[in-house]
């Protein structure tokens, strides 16, 4: 992950995939999820696009390869538009990738590749740097597994607490597993590494997302429910 990061803070290419692998969706018609959702493969047959809606949110789940430097393998993506704030910037990521991004961006810094890190890192790389973290006390029980930034930090300890925090609680990933949840210009992203597309790796990461969708529609930019 901190080496991938690197190389790609340098300019070099990015790291190494494997091949995606041509990928059958028959695997996805035991979901119990299916008859409500739009299953088809991406172009190329090279992975998975699934559109689907949680209440009256519809949202975006894509598998395939990684469009990120700091998600190693094959990249989970699930998106959805909300009527937040521009303003509202937020981000929950794993500890070992927020140290990770805190130690190579600070090393690229020093050595003079200032423009490239503002111009070229993606804004949630950028954000665990630039805005206010939150504390141990203020995560909670998510302290041991998570970290946290963003603009509006009464709204980002709003949003983790509760169903939130306990739903990332209960995600089973190795805790060195790249995992990012984020919001932006009203949009929630959640990204991760997952190796292998199936509704059984999907559904947690699925779960976890609607919950967020579900919390930040509930917090009010002040802070308060």
């Amino acid at each position: 992950m901190l080496e991938g990061i690197k190389r790609w803070l340098a300019g070099n290419a990015a790291p190494t995939q494997r091949p995606g692998a041509r990928t059958t969706l028959e695997a996805f018609g035991s979901w119990s999820r299916a008859p409500q959702l739009q299953i088809r493969a991406a172009r190329e047959g090279e992975g998975v696009i699934v559109d689907g809606k949680t209440d009256d949110m519809p949202w975006r789940l894509e598998w395939g390869a990684s469009q990120r430097p700091y998600v190693p393998g094959q990249e989970l993506r699930i998106r959805a538009e909300l009527p937040l704030g521009n303003e509202l910037q937020a981000i929950v990521l794993n500890r070992v990738l927020q140290e990770a991004i805190e130690k190579t961006m600070f090393e690229q810094f020093v050595e003079g590749v200032q423009t490239r890190l503002d111009t070229e890192t993606p804004a949630e790389m950028r954000w665990v740097v630039m805005h206010p973290k939150l504390s141990r006390l203020e995560l909670g029980d998510l302290a041991d597994r998570y970290a946290a930034a963003g603009s509006i930090k009464p709204w980002l300890v709003q949003w983790l607490s509760g169903p939130l925090g306990t739903s990332l609680q209960a995600l089973p990933i190795d805790p060195a597993t790249a995992f990012v949840l984020m919001v932006n210009r009203g949009k929630v992203t959640l990204r991760t590494e997952v190796e292998e597309p199936s509704p059984r790796s999907f559904e947690p990461h699925l779960r976890s997302f609607e919950t967020a969708l579900r919390e930040a529609r509930r917090v009010k930019l002040d802070g308060g429910t």
